[in-house]
């Protein structure tokens, strides 16, 4: 592969930092924990991450309409065809997307989602929140980890697994939310066979214990995923293994604080501190080490919903990442003290608000 000119090295530049700047108004959590990855998987992981949040914003902004989505499709076919938009966030996924051959059926089912979003769908069954979250997230783990190097069908599918886990945490965390902006993320299903009609219940949301009993199994389902998500990060390349385990354990301790609530995500929303969360990235560099020796283990079960991103990935023909694992406890330190750096932000602008009244506005993890 030739390199690239000068002029296309600084334009490259430019446009990362344009995806970072985009991150940090309100990925700032993305932007301190991506500090845990290598360096060759966190420039590309901002890129990633800078146009799947433009998509949103242009959906959300725009609706799900048939001008809307083709806009979109627009975008993605110039990306695809080498030809992207001038954009910085389309320029810099285009060359995500070429360096990594990421097939395009991850980002079209990612898009598909966020328009389900904006229809405003329900979902029946589980496997229907399954495959909503395959869309939004799974898709989104799958690029991450073609990103980072890998591409067996077992570690795509621990890949898949982790981001719906974590789809299912903000599910569980949100229900109050939602349904407070006339929305229903949890199975339909699983309130009917408990006798509580989800019309009858959005239009007044009180926390009840057939709606607790629906979290509790949501967040059981996410456990299970969080599990098998862990026999694939410790597969990752070692430059990347501290940075995905950071982002296992914070979003699974969203679903911890939800379980010390009582299961009640209507009337109280899960908050992960910054002091947990710095926490959770020293555990992260922990397991990272531990993992140092772990072997490529096959896990044959993977979510059926997401068979079809796995089986969109052929095998890589160029050269994967570099590992680059030695300076782990330094990137450690660095993303430690800045999840502490937040930590203390947010304790000030606690303190402001509370001077004038104001209740903090809740915060995501």
């Amino acid at each position: 592969m030739s390199r690239p000119s000068p002029d296309a090295a600084r334009r490259h530049l430019s446009d990362l930092d344009y995806c970072r700047a985009a991150l940090a108004n309100g990925s700032r959590t993305f932007l301190a924990a991506s500090r845990l990855l290598s360096r060759r998987a966190r420039d590309p992981a901002i890129a990633l991450y800078a146009f799947c949040r433009e998509a949103d914003d242009i959906i959300d902004a725009g609706g799900a309409g048939p001008q809307t989505l083709a806009l979109l499709s627009e975008r993605l076919d110039g990306i695809y065809s080498g030809t992207p938009k001038q954009n910085p966030a389309d320029r810099a996924f285009a060359d995500v997307v070429n360096r990594f051959e990421i097939p395009r059926a991850l980002p079209d089912a990612l898009i598909e989602g966020f328009a389900w979003d904006a229809d405003g769908q329900r979902y029946e069954t589980f496997r229907d929140v399954l495959g909503y979250a395959t869309r939004v997230a799974g898709s989104v783990g799958a690029m991450m980890a073609l990103i980072m190097g890998a591409r067996s069908a077992s570690q795509l599918a621990r890949a898949c697994d982790l981001g719906i886990a974590m789809q299912l945490s903000n599910i569980a965390r949100d229900v109050g939310e939602d349904a407070r902006n006339g929305r229903i993320y949890l199975p339909l299903s699983w309130l009917r066979e408990e006798g509580l009609d989800p019309d009858a219940w959005i239009r007044d949301p009180r926390p009840e214990p057939r709606i607790a009993k629906a979290v509790e199994r949501l967040l059981d389902a996410a456990d299970t995923l969080y599990m098998r998500a862990e026999r694939g990060i410790a597969c990752l390349p070692l430059g990347s293994r501290a940075g995905i385990f950071a982002a296992r354990f914070i979003y699974a301790e969203i679903g911890n604080e939800v379980r010390r609530n009582g299961f009640d995500s209507v009337t109280t929303r899960a908050i992960v501190s910054g002091r947990r969360k710095v926490e959770l990235a020293a555990m992260a560099a922990g397991a990272a080490g531990r993992s140092l020796l772990s072997a490529q283990v096959h896990i044959a079960e993977r979510v059926e919903e997401a068979a079809y991103l796995v089986d969109a990935v052929g095998p890589l023909s160029r050269t994967g990442l570099d590992t680059a694992w030695w300076n782990l406890p330094a990137r450690t330190a660095r993303v430690i003290e800045i999840f502490e750096r937040l930590e203390r932000d947010e304790r000030e602008i606690r303190r402001i608000r509370a001077g004038i009244g104001r209740e903090p506005a809740a915060s995501r993890a």
